[in-house]
């Protein structure tokens, strides 16, 4: 029996991003034909049984809808997909494109953007606002939903078609496939951040921790890995950057691939967040993947992250604007490996029990073959 098609779409999302290209297409592949239409894909990155299709690259939303969307219908209306899942709203008038063409589609919201514009400094003009929010009502009322985190439903309430709350947990078959043993002896206590870099994420309270930290074990080394969303102007004013300039190594976007060996040898995965956003409603990934490569964890002090972390006994949950305290915490990590390790062990244990990508994959293809039946 021919498989059904189903084409994954985002202009946003990079080829290596790790929910769309290591966990659904692969998940989607086991019983259906995929095809994958990511900014600048590279053949087999998702295994051999999904077509990755290319798109241009473009930070500019307005780049996007001239460049990126025609390119997009002219490599992808002649598949003829019968599923269509995208992952930006902007991509929601080119799946109703597709649906007049007779495809089932399913709409994933990833983040609240309706809080999330107060903190976006680029795509977020007045009038890319209004057309969010007409787009995302339409999107309500004639798509199937994928929800990323509980609290979306709290916004997205009233909807006409199915929805399923997929979260983003860890995939450990990944992390264990990736996450090598340490490569290179340190010579001082190693640190690793995995997320985008911002004021919003506590970078300054991370700098003045470690300028701290620093006078204590002066060859730490941080490992910082995404994209910089601080000018470098601003950088260099932070209160103690100066100082520990040279103990922080700066890798941009990175594929895990190359993220996870780093992770092994480190003391810590900070993911401090202020509460400014959707941040507090919303898991931030990388506590997932840090517990899953059994580091210990320094995240904020949000009830929901509360929940994970202390439950599991797997690291801190403290204020994100006490540096501080922050630079107790690593202190006492590096000075209490046993226990450190032991962190780990117990975080490492609660994915295997319940953070983990396999109840996931379940809902997810649950969600499809009901989709098929309507």
């Amino acid at each position: 029996m021919t498989r059904r098609r189903v084409l994954l779409l985002s202009t946003v999302h990079p080829a290596t991003d790790p929910r769309i290209v290591y966990k659904i297409a692969p998940s989607l592949a086991k019983e259906y034909e995929v095809f994958c239409a990511l900014p600048h894909a590279l053949p087999n990155v998702a295994g051999d049984a999904i077509t990755m299709l290319w798109l241009p690259a473009f930070q500019r939303l307005y780049m996007r809808l001239l460049l990126s969307h025609t390119l997009l219908l002219w490599k992808c209306l002649r598949l003829r997909p019968q599923l269509v899942h995208i992952f930006v709203p902007e991509l929601i008038p080119v799946a109703v494109l597709f649906k007049w063409l007779g495809a089932n589609v399913i709409y994933e919201v990833q983040e609240n953007l309706y809080k999330k514009f107060s903190i976006k400094t680029f795509n977020n003009s007045f009038l890319f606002q209004k057309l969010f929010r007409i787009f995302d009502h339409y999107a309500r009322k004639h798509f199937a939903l994928v929800l990323t985190e509980d609290a979306y439903l709290n916004e997205y309430d009233k909807l006409t078609y199915r929805a399923a709350i997929v979260r983003n947990y860890a995939l450990l078959s990944f992390t264990d496939q990736y996450a090598t043993e340490a490569f290179v002896e340190s010579k001082g206590p190693e640190i690793i951040y995995m997320g985008v870099i911002s004021l919003e994420r506590s970078f300054d309270i991370i700098v003045t921790a470690l300028a701290a930290l620093k006078k204590v074990y002066p060859d730490f080394k941080m490992h910082l890995f995404g994209k910089v969303r601080i000018s470098q102007n601003e950088i260099e004013k932070l209160p103690g950057y100066l100082e520990i300039a040279d103990n922080l190594i700066f890798y941009g976007y990175a594929d895990q691939k190359t993220m996870f060996p780093y992770a092994r040898r480190a003391v810590a995965g900070i993911a401090l967040l202020k509460p400014v956003a959707d941040y507090p409603d919303s898991y931030t990934t990388k506590l997932f993947e840090y517990m899953s490569l059994k580091l210990p964890v320094i995240t904020s002090d949000f009830p929901l992250y509360r929940d994970v972390v202390e439950q599991s006994e797997c690291g801190f949950c403290i204020s994100p604007y006490n540096a501080r305290l922050l630079c107790e915490k690593l202190l006492w990590l590096i000075e209490n490996p046993d226990q450190g390790r032991q962190m780990g062990s117990n975080g490492r244990k609660s994915v295997e029990r319940m953070y983990n990508w396999a109840s996931e994959e379940s809902t997810l293809l649950t969600f499809y073959s009901a989709l098929q039946r309507n």
